[in-house]
């Protein structure tokens, strides 16, 4: 490959990173801050939090209390002389909210009713960063989050006048979300970040896609460090969120008390981000078994062996398997849009690309193989195995007989034995008696050796000296001795 293009590669491989990084953030934004259904089910995560829970909790305690004359209230709601008591009870009571208000929320009608104050101030964070006509004017209007329906279940729960609502300023329980003079810069980067989210996704794969066309021999290494850059952009990105959690936390949140709410708030928050960079990874990881599966190496090979059949005869298959995956995916993800949908067709286009040029390698290197043949080696593994385990089966069934060793009677004098070879008739008669059974170490050498003539007799056959039927015979002669 010339010099230029070889620089070029290692560039677009280097862009294609860099791109892979910035989008995971893009697509956070969009999906996490711009889509209200999203967002209702972050909002529902925290309030089933333990320590988002308490915190919210408090803050409604303190805002029922600095809203509301709690102690007029007690006082009214008191019989007789024990409207005196009604300033005690009113500290005692704020002590039984503040610990009662987290079981408050933990109720299914809180927490429908903390839903539904997400959901409408996120509607209306919308509709003005949308620029829509019905919203609130960018000159003089706010998006706050109400949460003055919780504060009345809340004062409700704990005993106080039901008509509470009446009572309470419009400005209880609301948090403020987008003041005035920050909603026309809120604008301009929701737009940004709506057309960023799609440009970012498409290019990262196109500029990969640039990077192996542009390769000249040895394609595979370009797809193999696709793969990679794909990883590690997935990598930084979750590395970066935990180390920007703590900053974040610890330059927006001042007060201790507060903090491990907030570090909740942020990891639940960013878990959508986790989900996107992990979606990132699993891409990568097929793009890096992709340039290996096309290597020189001989696992690679032998895995191309494998697959050579299906891809040189039943390729149309393929492109219709995948197109199959494709579409599954798409119908199971929810809230496919068309920064998803384009996504996955230009993924798709470089998938089935990857499958003709290795269908093409295939072909060139094992041209002709069939199902058959591939199969063959393993065939003949299994039934060599069979074959084994059969020899060695009755071989362990072989019972030798108990051997008594004769009792050798030593002259007296020195304790020599008498080693003189028997003569005459005696010895004759000596010689002429049954030889002893074979010992065990003597079966399992004839066993060894009968193994050792089946393999042989295997390895004729496969090189195609000996016909089926010849093979078959003598294989059945040996197993019968």
């Amino acid at each position: 490959m010339k010099p230029w293009r070889r620089r070029t590669v290692k560039a677009l491989l280097a862009l294609g990173a860099l791109l892979a990084f910035l989008s995971v953030f893009a697509i956070w934004v969009e999906r996490q801050a711009l889509d209200t259904g999203e967002w209702v089910e972050t909002s529902g995560r925290l309030i089933r939090n333990p320590t988002i829970r308490t915190a919210v909790g408090d803050y409604l305690v303190e805002q029922l209390y600095e809203n509301v004359n709690v102690e007029k209230e007690l006082e009214e709601i008191l019989p007789g002389d024990t409207k005196e008591l009604a300033g005690p009870a009113a500290g005692g009571l704020r002590q039984v909210a503040g610990t009662g208000a987290e079981k408050v929320l933990e109720t299914g009608t809180a927490q429908t009713l903390w839903e539904t104050a997400n959901r409408t101030a996120h509607e209306q964070l919308m509709a003005v960063l949308e620029n829509k006509k019905e919203a609130v004017s960018t000159a003089n209007g706010e998006v706050k989050l109400n949460l003055g329906s919780m504060l009345t279940n809340l004062a409700g729960q704990i005993g106080l006048a039901k008509d509470l609502a009446e009572k309470l300023p419009p400005e209880a329980g609301q948090i403020t979300i987008l003041k005035s003079d920050q909603l026309k810069t809120a604008q301009d980067i929701v737009i940004a970040i709506k057309g960023l989210a799609l440009l970012l996704s498409i290019l990262t794969f196109l500029v990969f896609g640039l990077a192996i066309y542009l390769t000249q021999g040895g394609r595979w290494v370009t797809v193999l460090f696709s793969g990679v850059a794909l990883m590690v952009a997935g990598l930084l990105v979750v590395v970066l969120r935990h180390v920007a959690g703590g900053v974040v936390v610890d330059q927006l949140v001042k007060q201790q008390n507060v903090k491990p709410a907030a570090e909740a708030a942020w990891s639940i928050g960013t878990s959508l981000m986790v989900s996107i960079a992990t979606t990132i990874i699993i891409v990568g990881v097929f793009f890096a078994a992709a340039g290996w599966l096309s290597s020189p190496t001989g696992a690679a090979r032998g895995t191309r062996r494998v697959i050579a059949p299906a891809l040189n005869r039943y390729l149309p298959y393929c492109y219709g398997g995948l197109v199959v995956l494709l579409g599954i995916y798409l119908l199971s993800a929810s809230g496919v849009g068309l920064r998803t949908f384009l996504t996955v067709v230009v993924i798709g286009i470089m998938a089935a690309f990857g499958l003709r040029e290795l269908s093409r390698q295939t072909a060139e290197e094992f041209p002709g193989v069939t199902f058959g043949e591939v199969l063959a080696p393993t065939r003949k593994a299994i039934d060599k195995a069979v074959t084994d385990a059969k020899l060695h089966e009755r071989a362990s069934k072989i019972k030798l007989p108990d051997v008594k060793r004769p009792d050798v009677k030593r002259p007296s004098g020195m304790g020599i034995p008498d080693v003189r070879r028997p003569s005459g008739r005696a010895g004759r008669g000596r010689a002429d008696a049954a030889p002893p059974p074979p010992s065990r170490a003597e079966v399992m050498q004839e066993e060894d050796a009968r193994l050792s003539s089946l393999e042989r007799l295997a390895t004729l056959h496969e090189k195609g000296v000996l016909s089926d039927a010849e093979f078959a015979a003598e294989k059945a002669r040996l197993l019968k001795l």
